[in-house]
């Protein structure tokens, strides 16, 4: 019995320090955010992520239970970089910085977007998340109901625009003016497509910044959920 036990305790600890000591739940799982962020979460693998680690693929599972574990885990620390709601402040001011925030984390972690609401075991950080901005709309005034049409108004405009805007083949206003004159407008000739014409040329006197058609959609969004939450 004795030699047994310590046969079962060498294992443990083999199965805990072997062979791959250097490794942690949390290094495994900033080493996938690091290889989705170069490659897409389709680049995500076990036996990749395990390369990249200079680990035994099997050796992961003692970290994280399966894929969608680890996948959980990294959307958790997406939410844990969005800024929450800050209080004390009106709530339109609160969820507008809010907003912003998600769309800079996104911007950085693009394969995370299709997979913020996806999750069925969500974590802590994702939780307080949810919790925050619900607790703020309904301080304000709004109802359960009316709190939810208000987030999920919010959510689908924040990560559409974030969709849309990561298959933009610019990023600035410079790089805009220049794709429209090099690019675009000799496709449009004048007498078939007027209106893109004169759209065109109004932006890039505008010195029109992509980035900054964010504000003005989210402002819109954020003052047409007024009625709904003083008519409540």
């Amino acid at each position: 019995m004795l030699q047994g036990s310590e046969e079962t305790m060498s294992a443990e600890e083999h199965r805990q320090r072997a062979p791959d000591a250097g490794l942690s739940r949390q290094r495994v799982v900033d080493e996938a955010i690091r290889l989705a962020d170069r490659e897409g979460v389709a680049g995500l693998s076990m036996r990749r992520l395990a390369g990249t680690l200079g680990a035994g693929a099997m050796s992961l599972y003692h970290y994280v239970a399966s894929k969608e574990d680890l996948l959980d885990a990294m959307i958790d620390v997406v939410f844990e970089q969005i800024e929450l709601p800050p209080e004390g402040t009106d709530w339109q001011s609160a969820l507008r910085q809010r907003a912003i925030s998600a769309r800079q984390v996104l911007a950085r972690h693009p394969w995370a977007n299709g997979l913020m609401e996806s999750r069925t075991s969500p974590g802590p950080a994702n939780l307080r998340h949810h919790e925050a901005v619900t607790a703020c709309l309904r301080r304000a005034g709004f109802s359960p109901l009316a709190a939810t049409h208000a987030n999920w108004l919010l959510d689908s405009y924040v990560y559409g625009f974030a969709l849309q805007t990561a298959g933009l083949p610019f990023d600035t206003a410079a790089e805009l003016a220049d794709m429209t004159e090099d690019i675009y407008l000799p496709q449009l000739p004048h007498d078939e497509f007027p209106y893109l014409n004169e759209s065109a040329a109004a932006l890039v006197a505008a010195g029109f910044d992509p980035a900054e058609e964010f504000i003005f959609g989210l402002d819109l969004v954020l003052a047409a959920l007024e009625p709904l939450r003083t008519a409540t």
